[in-house]
């Protein structure tokens, strides 16, 4: 369970979203991860990740959505590798709010996927417009969720769990989710064959004509600031900035009227 392998980094997220860690008497225990039956594929693909024997079986029970559905799980007993998961950051018992991204290097996108694919979504709204989105008890997973987005897509998203049931739902819209998907979900990446073909997908989508692209803050930098007190004009810093000659104008005078601190380096 090397987490800086993109296969065994995505296995450890969707683990510590979907997985249960049980401990027994003396050194007892059990790792299962129950799923779809229809997504089985993928828990044969942690089971040859898996150098420790394995089972999985198939069960059919009556649910709050079905009266008779499928599910598979995967039960891993070896106290080995239990120990290994369990110091890697996966908590025996409950877990849904304590879990966290793990310590060390790891392969950060197929972590995130893995946690997407147990506990997110992926798709078209009912409008037709593309969307990822992520529920969460955890705040470190919904904080790292938030920072690492940012850093792809440049969208700022703020996690507070909803007062309803106290959960996080991250969601990500229209070109942003395009951006995030793709990144997470590349060529040849182990996933849940339905959240690829759906993260493939939005690859398609196009902003219809005339609809407008929501505005997103752009902060102002200390070297964009020299920039525009050096230039001293608008319409010069503008087309040098790549911004609005409005939005220059109303950072100098914010600069010179003392409403933000002046560049260091600039008296």
């Amino acid at each position: 369970m090397d987490l800086t392998i993109p296969e065994y980094a995505y296995m450890f997220g969707f683990l510590q979203a979907d997985g249960h860690l049980a401990k027994r008497k003396g050194r007892k225990g059990r790792l299962t991860v129950e799923i779809s039956a229809q997504d089985v594929d993928l828990l044969h693909q942690f089971q040859r990740l898996t150098p420790f024997y394995s089972s999985i079986t198939e069960r059919s029970r009556s649910t709050n959505f079905s009266e008779s559905h499928r599910s598979a799980t995967w039960s891993l007993c070896s106290l080995e590798a239990r120990t290994r998961l369990n110091e890697l950051g996966l908590p025996y018992g409950q877990k849904s709010m304590t879990i966290s991204p793990p310590h060390g290097a790891f392969a950060r996108p197929d972590y995130l996927r893995g946690i997407l694919d147990a506990d997110g979504s992926v798709g078209y709204t009912a409008k037709g417009f593309p969307f990822v989105s992520l529920t969460t008890a955890s705040t470190a997973i919904g904080a790292y969720l938030c920072r690492y987005a940012q850093e792809i897509t440049g969208a700022e998203r703020t996690s507070k769990r909803n007062t309803r049931d106290g959960v996080y739902n991250i969601m990500y819209a229209m070109e942003a989710a395009q951006s995030l998907v793709a990144h997470l979900y590349y060529p040849g990446c182990l996933a849940l064959d339905r959240k690829r073909v759906a993260a493939d997908s939005l690859a398609s989508w196009k902003r219809p004509a005339g609809m407008r692209v929501a505005y997103t803050k752009r902060p102002w930098t200390a070297h964009e600031d020299r920039i525009l007190l050096e230039l001293n004009s608008p319409k010069a810093a503008a087309e040098r900035l790549g911004r609005t000659a409005q939005s220059c104008n109303l950072r100098i005078w914010r600069l010179r009227s003392g409403q933000v601190p002046m560049p260091t380096s600039v008296q």
